[in-house]
């Protein structure tokens, strides 16, 4: 077992570990207050019917996630105390997720098994800080704001363990960088989390005074939030699409090979990734990728085969240039315009994303050259040969890397 695989290993394990004994001991146990189980039952699976499966969400089930919070931290029922535990939140948590994930199971939408692990393992957390204080008694010395601040504090730490854990899991699996993977996830959190953690810190209290009617009332806001974060991603498909068809223009021109600027934009996302960017950088390095040979559109005569890197560096400058006026009347970021006029620069002197686009671009254009298996290998060591000169070294061996994760076996290096 390889380290990297080690956290999604002891993750999972640890899920299932705990699924297993906590619906040992609720079925030993038996099931306290079941209509405030099935209740919180329902509205967990609710959510998870209606997730969402956008790969750019860090939640894609919301109400699910305040339903399971909220029942963590429920102490009374319409001024009656509760006498669920750890177990039964567990329990009843797992029952409701893997009903509400059937369909999406089915469709084969999703990574399920991650999403279960975080959520149980986040519910388990919760429950475990707040349940036995209460049931302690020692919850009834917190009166007002204490009691208030109490809550928060748990939701806050339970949303930073959810952090920590879908970073480790995504690092495991993709073996991307675990510092900016958790930057991107706590940024995340800011968003549709912050929903999530005020819908689970008002639940519980007003279920607490008016009973289980406050579920539907504290869950409207909710949803409602939900659609509005699906119609928001829903614009951004669009205007990922919009610069997508932008790109290929240069295809359909003629200038440059059917599917160069995707192949690009790809391959650069995936070194970006490798080098630490944070999501917005990825979005800006993507779209600049998808949009670097758009200036050929200004010139008379194609380049052959649009290999751009085989010019004079006067000529790709100028090129660079025209492409980051075309981007600027397109309306897109002004960062993607710089990163396009920029890649034909001296690479000390550019961004980062620049000196991204142009090792891909000419490792792409390179590989086109160099027709056969031998080809991807060849055009490794001709860009590591003009590091000195052209490419940055850490980019050019952040590409290697990736591509030997895709299957490639490489070469020694120095």
């Amino acid at each position: 077992m390889t380290a990297c695989r080690l956290p999604l290993v002891l993750a999972h394990g640890s899920a299932a570990f705990l699924a297993a004994g906590s619906l040992a001991l609720t079925l030993w146990r038996g099931l306290e207050e079941p209509a405030v189980a099935l209740a919180f039952g329902l509205l967990v699976a609710a959510g998870e019917l209606s997730r969402w499966s956008g790969s750019d969400e860090r939640e894609p089930a919301p109400l699910g996630a305040a339903g399971a919070l909220s029942y963590a931290l429920l102490g009374q029922n319409a001024g009656q105390p509760t006498h669920h535990g750890v177990p039964q939140v567990v329990t009843v948590v797992l029952a409701a997720a893997l009903v509400g994930c059937v369909p999406h199971v089915a469709r084969g939408r999703g990574s399920t098994a991650d999403h279960l692990t975080r959520r149980l393992l986040t519910v388990a957390f919760a429950a475990v800080c707040f349940q036995p204080v209460y049931h302690r008694g020692e919850s009834h010395a917190w009166d007002g704001p204490a009691s208030a601040l109490l809550v928060v504090t748990l939701l806050v730490l339970t949303a930073l363990c959810d952090a920590v854990l879908a970073a480790a899991l995504a690092h495991s699996r993709t073996r991307w960088p675990f510092g900016p993977l958790l930057c991107d996830e706590l940024r995340g959190r800011l968003g549709i989390g912050s929903a999530v953690c005020a819908t689970g810190a008002v639940m519980s209290p007003a279920v607490a005074v008016v009973g289980l009617w406050a579920l539907p009332v504290f869950s409207l806001p909710l949803v409602l939030t939900q659609l509005s974060y699906r119609r928001y991603a829903a614009v951004r498909t669009t205007y990922r699409q919009t610069i997508a068809s932008l790109a290929r223009a240069t295809e359909i021109a003629g200038y440059t090979p059917a599917g160069h600027a995707r192949r690009v934009a790809t391959l650069s996302r995936a070194v970006g990734r490798d080098l630490g960017l944070t999501e917005p950088e990825l979005t800006v390095l993507e779209y600049a990728a998808l949009m670097h040979d758009i200036g050929q559109l200004s010139l008379v005569d194609p380049v052959p085969a649009g290999a751009t890197s085989t010019l004079p560096a006067e000529e790709q400058r100028r090129i660079a240039l025209l492409g980051g006026a075309v981007v600027r009347q397109t309306g897109v970021e002004a960062e993607v315009a710089v990163v396009v006029e920029r890649q034909a620069d001296p690479y000390r002197e550019q961004p980062v994303s620049a000196r991204i686009v142009r090792a891909v671009n000419a490792y792409e254009e390179m590989v086109r050259e160099e027709a056969g298996p031998g080809g991807p290998l060849s055009a490794l060591e001709r860009l590591r040969l003009a590091c000195a000169r052209d490419f940055e070294p850490e980019v050019v061996e952040s590409l290697a890397r990736v591509l030997q994760r895709d299957g490639l076996t490489l070469p020694a290096v120095g």
